[in-house]
């Protein structure tokens, strides 16, 4: 069952990389008592994930914060050290992003947005996506009707419905 408006976001540990530091984060405990933007994407260093989802919330973080967005977090199947170095290299450490690696698709898959393209590589990876989180529980949120474009999980669309 994928993820709808009303559900809670599970407890599911990721991890995450600032520097030498690794780390494991409760995500549902990380953003409890929080209003929070998750995006999901399908990997990090591919063409519409690099090119315009992670921009899109780089240009828009400052925007997000100043409309009571205290947390902004990535999400992605890939594993820490990709996360972090693609956090680095975009600018996404510097707009106060959270970078978290879903490595074994745990909260994909729980969240039901699981999907596989073999032919590419990809297995259980993270439908793109745009949730408003609001002390646990998703308020609002976006999946793209077409798999070539971020448009509807944009962080300017997301602007909009906070």
């Amino acid at each position: 069952m994928t993820v709808a408006v009303g559900d809670k976001i599970p407890s599911v540990k990721l991890i995450n990389q600032l520097g030498d530091d690794i780390s494991q984060i409760d995500i549902a405990e990380r953003i409890a008592d929080k209003r929070a933007v998750i995006f999901g994407l399908p990997g990090a260093y591919t063409g519409i994930c690099s090119s315009a989802h992670l921009p899109s919330f780089i240009r828009t973080a400052d925007a997000l914060r100043e409309k009571g967005i205290d947390e902004i977090i990535c999400v992605a199947v890939n594993d820490v050290r990709v996360m972090n170095h693609w956090g680095e290299s975009s600018g996404a450490h510097d707009a106060g992003i959270l970078m978290l690696a879903d490595w074994d698709s745990e909260l994909t898959k729980a969240l039901g947005l699981n999907f596989s393209v073999p032919a590419l590589g990809f297995k259980d990876r993270t439908t793109r996506c745009a949730m408003l989180v609001e002390d646990g529980v998703v308020t609002a949120l976006q999946f793209e009707e077409d798999h070539g474009v971020c448009n509807l999980t944009a962080g300017e669309t997301m602007l909009e419905l906070v």
